[in-house]
């Protein structure tokens, strides 16, 4: 069986990750309630139930309150921290008065993220760190001083980045004295881009499609864990109605229907599997905090292992809308 690349750096990843910004509440400064505890706890336990052991976090989800819902999560299960993956990004910030909302890489707001994100979540280390957009400023040199002294304090273990090219990854690098461990990314039967820069080279379509040359394979050569957010691409697929949709996606959503009854399982299921088919390892990370959905997902890896290359490209076809090159 063929490992994660971050199950290969010594991590006990799970193959599917939950996304965590659903928990907290609203995105305001208003107080957790009870409810907003209880929604979480029942997330985590849905997830925990299929096999998920690692949870994605972000100092800015709901304002910092998904990682204090967590850490409330975590206290009323003892032993769960060191049975789970916990992974957080920081690097975007809000406006505040006539300063607009920006991105910050420098060496002082990284360490300031960091000990916030561990004092929300209740705990003393981080086992990855994402850096969530590319900041224009970066000083990869800066950058490295942090994660440097992050590792030192015991207080991150891995360091990797999210929505970044190949290019910017191996400029940040460069001054970097360990590999990046992961790039989160939008990849979806509903945002195709990660694969239509492949099939449309030499071909005047590539012109409009939307994603850094060679990032994939970047990633896959440097054994980087590709991250998928947004992979059930907001429920199109799995439920969500789609009469206002484009012809495209409501066959698609037929075919995924039509797949999941076939084989006995959920869409949700279809549409991991297909993502999770892909040989690059992908890990999707499902953002809901509904718990019959996170539940639907528990058969997507049986399903990417059953599912032939010719529905695997079924569903591409039928997604992107037009037959391929």
């Amino acid at each position: 069986m063929k490992l994660l690349p971050l199950q290969k750096r010594g991590l006990a990843a799970s193959r599917l990750v939950l996304g965590c910004m659903s928990l907290g509440g609203g995105w305001n400064r208003d107080p957790i309630t009870k409810e907003d505890l209880l929604q979480a706890e029942q997330a985590v336990d849905a997830a925990l139930s299929i096999g998920v052991s690692m949870f994605d976090h972000a100092d800015i989800y709901k304002m910092g309150k998904a990682e204090e819902a967590f850490a409330h999560v975590m206290k009323g299960k003892p032993g769960l921290r060191e049975q789970i993956v916990l992974q957080s990004k920081c690097g975007i910030r809000f406006s505040e008065g006539a300063i607009p909302g920006r991105y910050d890489f420098s060496r002082q707001h990284i360490a300031q993220a960091v000990d916030g994100i561990l004092q929300r979540l209740s705990t003393e280390y981080l086992d990855v760190l994402l850096l969530h957009r590319p900041d224009p400023l970066i000083e990869p040199e800066e950058v490295a001083e942090a994660f440097a002294r992050l590792k030192a304090e015991g207080k991150v273990r891995y360091f990797g980045v999210s929505n970044m090219s190949a290019a910017q990854m191996r400029f940040l690098q460069q001054a970097l004295p360990e590999q990046l461990a992961v790039n989160q990314l939008e990849m979806s039967l509903g945002h195709l881009d990660w694969l239509d820069h492949g099939v449309h080279v030499n071909q005047r379509a590539g012109t409009g499609v939307n994603f850094p040359e060679g990032l994939i394979e970047h990633c896959r050569m440097q054994q980087i864990q590709l991250q998928a957010w947004a992979p059930l691409a907001q429920g199109r697929f799995t439920g969500k109605p789609v009469d206002h949709e484009p012809d495209n996606i409501r066959r698609t959503a037929e075919l995924v229907r039509q797949m999941a009854a076939e084989k006995g399982t959920t869409p949700e299921g279809i549409v991991l599997g297909w993502l999770m088919k892909h040989p690059a390892m992908i890990q999707p990370v499902i953002g809901t905090a509904n718990t019959e959905r996170i539940i639907a997902c528990q058969h997507a890896e049986a399903q990417s292992e059953l599912m032939t290359r010719e529905e695997w490209y079924s569903l591409y076809v039928s997604a992107r809308g037009e037959n391929l090159p």
